[in-house]
């Protein structure tokens, strides 16, 4: 599956695509809530993401000022409680969480209110811009539910017990906090965010994409491993974008742009 040549918009959620970075928005006033037909949409988005090539970098955002995303569609969930369990798509809830061999880089702009479902979403990319306005929240506990990949990712993000404060109290924190505990990488005015955004995207678009991919892929799978374990699978070019890279063109590009004092062509072959 490829991403469309021009903007396209469909079940609340905007593409646009510009010099291989691709910018995902989520329109669904007045929240930015996801329910199973946007999230199932995302997946297609991200799943087309992951196998064009022309694309090297996407941007998730949401819509509007106010928010990012508020996360599951709880009106939708209200008026149809026996179907909470529906497909969200081929990546899971909001279109990455399961998303196999996702191995393009993602910055989440964080642009407004993100909590519950909405956090979970921004947590699944590999960095974070926040609007200094931006508030955060994980709040499923005051409705009698959990936050299943928030339990699982928010404390390897940030300190344990800072984590299991959120997770348990639902309370809500601000940008500055956000960015105290790592859990964002910086904060920046509300008018600077998207430009900050696309001028890191850009950034990435221009390095070498089968280095990324190789670096994702080993953070990924390196998280539940020992070090040794880890380097002695990197080592035997067990991981399949290891053994990708070893042979290619961009492997002799690197050392031949240095030797000639020229930027580097990166074709991610």
């Amino acid at each position: 599956m490829t991403m469309p040549a021009e903007d396209s918009v469909s079940q609340g959620v905007t593409v646009h695509r510009e010099d291989g970075v691709l910018l995902v928005t989520l329109d669904r006033p007045p929240a930015n809530a996801i329910d199973n037909a946007t999230s199932r949409r995302m997946g297609e988005v991200f799943l087309g993401f992951r196998d064009d090539p022309d694309l090297r970098v996407a941007i998730l955002t949401g819509g509007g000022e106010k928010f990012f995303s508020a996360g599951w569609d709880l009106k939708a969930a209200s008026a149809e409680l026996e179907v909470l369990e529906e497909d969200y798509g081929p990546g899971g809830f909001g279109g990455m969480q399961d998303l196999l061999d996702l191995n393009k880089p993602i910055i989440s702009a964080v642009n407004g209110i993100c909590c519950g479902g909405g956090l979970e979403v921004a947590l699944d990319a590999d960095i974070l811009i926040a609007a200094e306005h931006a508030t955060f929240a994980l709040p499923e506990i005051t409705v009698g539910t959990y936050a299943p990949a928030a339990c699982i990712a928010l404390p390897k993000r940030i300190p344990y017990h800072i984590a299991m404060e959120l997770l348990l109290t639902g309370r809500w924190f601000d940008a500055a906090e956000a960015h105290r505990w790592g859990l964002v990488n910086r904060v920046v005015p509300s008018t600077d965010l998207m430009d900050e955004a696309w001028k890191l995207a850009r950034l990435l678009a221009d390095g070498p994409p089968l280095v990324q991919a190789v670096t994702k892929e080993i953070v990924r799978d390196a998280e539940d491993k020992k070090f040794q374990d880890a380097l002695n699978k990197v080592n035997r070019r067990q991981y399949r974008t290891v053994e990708t890279m070893i042979p290619s063109e961009d492997r002799k590009e690197g050392p031949r742009a240095f030797q000639e004092k020229r930027k580097p062509v990166w074709k991610g072959r």
